[in-house]
């Protein structure tokens, strides 16, 4: 009997590591968890290597354990047992809140930053002074520059923004003059958000761009006068669906079938984002990460597109958008969502179709190639 039990422990010893090998080889679709952080920013990318990038972590405290527990449940559902690269795109807490909850649950292997904070606070500075270096002290650290690749098996990753400079040389069969370069207003912003680490991701025929928080001023040096990226399949990292972001100059000129808003309840949506990506050429439909109290039904997408709800469900949402209140200690509570989360899914293939599914209620769609 003892031989007979140690004879299956050395098979499954054996087998174990093929099994697995097995899995990673039988992936034939880069997939993308759009993940609900409340607001916040986590997008997880998985490519058919088994090879892994992290977008953002979400939230600081009280958010952070509730927004780490949800991206470690994307990186259970993708199968994957690591982080390779951790791209944190700008130092504001909705964007690298979780990252210290993480770093305890599941080994990342490369930090991928754009540098030194540029809009001091306390909270930020404290963790990028004494938790931050020991974080990636046993690992690569990357501080990013336009036109970096990041060495992801299988797929093309480009640096097309980081630091508040931007891709200069066009990709190929990019370049050329862009005509909504005439529709730019000029935009208000804070320091950080133009500082943010974009990126440019493409799997065969397959495009799509993470633009993190760049804000209307750095989406117009960058896209003008001419278009250094071209159209793309996909667009994310709408800077949570806020009007400083989001200007016809680059939403048009990309060009995306599909549109994935990082929002929350009551951050993002706002109508002038909203009537942008509704009336930008070519765009096939908007996914969003919730229903927005700032869109009201009379600018938000159907529900079927719509990944989250709130724990006090109302019988009804207001047909007129909600103006966003004046942030600070009298402002009304944000309706809130900590109860079960869903993702927003896109597995692409390499020959351009992808299908996106909305993990509440399962509604899927693919948009095919060519079209």
């Amino acid at each position: 009997m003892r031989a007979r039990i140690a004879l299956l422990l050395l098979a499954f010893s054996v087998s174990a590591p093929f099994l697995a090998a097995q899995t990673r080889s039988a992936r034939t679709t880069l997939d993308i968890y759009v993940i609900d952080v409340e607001g916040g920013n986590s997008v997880l990318f998985v490519a058919p290597s088994g090879e892994s990038v992290l977008i953002d972590t979400g939230n600081v405290a009280p958010g952070d354990v509730r927004d780490a527990g949800r991206i470690m449940a994307a990186t259970k559902d993708a199968g994957i047992t690591q982080i390779d690269h951790l791209i944190i795109t700008h130092w504001h807490g909705d964007h690298f809140g979780g990252l210290t909850q993480l770093a305890k649950q599941i080994p990342i292997k490369e930090f991928i930053d754009h540098g030194p904070n540029v809009q001091p606070t306390p909270q930020t500075d404290e963790f990028l002074q004494k938790t931050y270096p020991a974080l990636y002290a046993d690992a690569k650290h990357l501080v990013a520059k336009p036109g970096d690749k990041i060495p992801v098996a299988g797929l093309n990753w480009l640096v097309v923004s980081s630091a508040g400079e931007v891709l200069k040389t066009p990709l190929p069969g990019a370049g050329k003059p862009n005509p909504y370069c005439a529709l730019y207003k000029p935009g208000d912003n804070n320091a950080e958000d133009p500082q943010s680490v974009a990126s440019y991701i493409s799997f065969g025929k397959f495009r799509a761009v993470h633009l993190g928080d760049l804000t209307k001023n750095k989406e117009f040096e960058l896209m003008c006068p001419n278009n250094p990226i071209g159209t793309v399949d996909l667009l994310l990292g709408m800077h949570h669906g806020v009007a400083t972001s989001n200007s016809p100059v680059i939403v048009y000129a990309l060009h995306p079938r599909v549109a994935i808003i990082n929002n929350g309840t009551r951050k993002g949506g706002e109508p002038e984002t909203m009537m942008t990506i509704h009336s930008s050429p070519g765009l096939e439909d908007l996914w969003q990460m919730h229903f927005s109290l700032l869109s009201g039904q009379e600018y938000t997408t159907p529900g079927m597109f719509i990944a989250n709800t709130i724990d006090d469900q109302q019988p009804s949402m207001p047909i007129t958008p909600m103006q966003a209140p004046t942030p600070g200690p009298g402002a009304p509570a944000v309706p809130q969502h900590n109860g079960t989360a869903y993702w927003i899914k896109v597995s692409a293939k390499q020959d351009g179709t992808f299908t996106v599914t909305n993990a509440r209620n399962g509604f899927s769609k693919t948009y095919e190639s060519g079209k």
